[in-house]
């Protein structure tokens, strides 16, 4: 697969709540060739201990929409119980505006449109209550 008929796709995560990238987070990859088409699957990874997926699949020929999953529940859930203790003894935003896991986000999907020849590094900007993302380099 050539990359000039291809785009490709690359990641990573720093948890804001603490300045550390965000490891062990699984990340799905699907794509689309035109708005109407269905999303394919194409396979996913996980964050590393630099909070990066470096494995991602390729982009088939002729994508022109990705989205990136990223689970982030399972990570807030095994990452932050300590904080979640400390945050109890503080005046720290209170669980009660979480969903029933006390995760307010429990995945984050993250949809754009690509061209071929062009890489796309996608950094996701992620704390308990919020998120952001940009196209990096």
């Amino acid at each position: 697969m050539s990359t000039e008929t291809t785009a490709s796709v690359s990641t990573h995560i720093l948890d804001t709540s603490v300045g550390r990238p965000a490891e062990g987070v699984a990340v799905s990859l699907s794509a689309r060739g035109g708005h109407t088409a269905q999303w394919e699957a194409l396979g996913g990874s996980a964050t590393d201990a630099d909070g990066r997926c470096k494995d991602l699949p390729a982009l088939p020929e002729g994508t022109t929409h990705v989205r990136l999953d990223f689970e982030t529940e399972a990570y807030f859930l095994n990452k932050h119980s300590a904080k979640k203790q400390a945050d109890a003894q503080q005046d720290a935003p209170a669980n009660r505006d979480s969903g029933a896991s006390g995760v307010f986000f429990p995945e984050v999907a993250i949809t754009f449109a690509v061209v071929p020849g062009e890489h796309y590094h996608v950094p996701l900007l992620l704390n308990p209550f919020g998120y952001s993302v940009y196209r990096g380099s």
